[in-house]
């Protein structure tokens, strides 16, 4: 079964038409990506899988349920993952308790647990620990922990929030540009980290990037977004030399 599906979605921003038409299938353990200009609409189409936006046509499916309008607090529960173009983190929190906070949307001894501190409590509160740190250990943050998040360098910062989207458990994990802002070395690391993650929890990965090495090498399938409307779509090698995306994109970006 298809793990995620688009059909037809459009959106308008008042008289602007942001995203056309836009259609996508992910099979479970796919990685994918997605490609083009700025402005193009890539991350509105993020925006409107995710829930923060609603499509103004189009249904979308995650793992054979229907979220087209839901909330992205319950599409997340519903297992779809996502870190930002822009960091998201929280100024005064720890590392761990980046990682922690989200691992809570997973906890169900109640607030009676909580208040008189039950032994479910207590065995839940010691896995979201447990787990919190073996997924920062699985990105190379583990010796992080106690830090204060804002005090890590930025590569460092990146790996915590990639930690945090992975402590919902999600099934299918929205990247958008993980390697923005990185100097050479971190985008390396970036890479084998996102295939580590791939290999040892199996996720379905959906990727905007604008690094074409990073596109290339990890990606099995490629699309090229254009003005809101899919242009291409194929492996790395047939989109590397579609003429199509070679003048619309390729042709004005460094292949590296």
């Amino acid at each position: 079964m298809t793990l995620l599906r688009v059909d037809d979605m459009t959106h308008w921003f008042g008289g602007l038409q942001a995203v056309s038409g836009y259609n996508v299938a992910i099979e479970p353990g796919q990685i994918r990506g997605l490609i083009g200009p700025n402005g193009a609409g890539k991350t509105t189409v993020f925006n409107l899988i995710t829930g923060r936006y609603r499509p103004t046509e189009g249904h979308i499916f995650l793992d054979g349920q229907e979220i087209t309008g839901l909330p992205p607090h319950k599409i997340a529960s519903m297992g779809l993952g996502r870190t930002f173009q822009n960091l998201r983190l929280w100024r005064h929190m720890t590392v761990l308790e980046h990682v922690k906070m989200a691992r809570y949307s997973k906890i169900t001894y109640g607030l009676a647990g909580a208040f008189f501190g039950t032994a479910r409590r207590n065995r839940e509160e010691d896995d979201i620990e447990t787990r919190a740190r073996e997924l920062l250990e699985l990105v190379g943050a583990v010796d992080w922990a106690d830090h204060i998040v804002t005090n890590l360098p930025y590569g460092m910062q990146r790996r915590v929030e990639l930690a945090r989207a992975l402590a919902i458990q999600p099934k299918i994990l929205f990247l958008d540009e993980p390697t923005a802002g990185m100097n050479p070395e971190e985008l390396v690391q970036m890479m084998e980290i996102v295939r580590l993650v791939h290999e040892q929890l199996g996720l379905a990965i959906f990727l905007i990037e604008h690094r074409m090495k990073v596109v290339m090498d990890l990606c099995e399938v490629i699309q090229t977004l254009v003005f809101g409307q899919v242009i291409a779509e194929g492996t790395p090698d047939e989109i590397r030399n579609d003429p199509r995306v070679i003048e619309a994109y390729l042709g004005k970006e460094v292949m590296a």
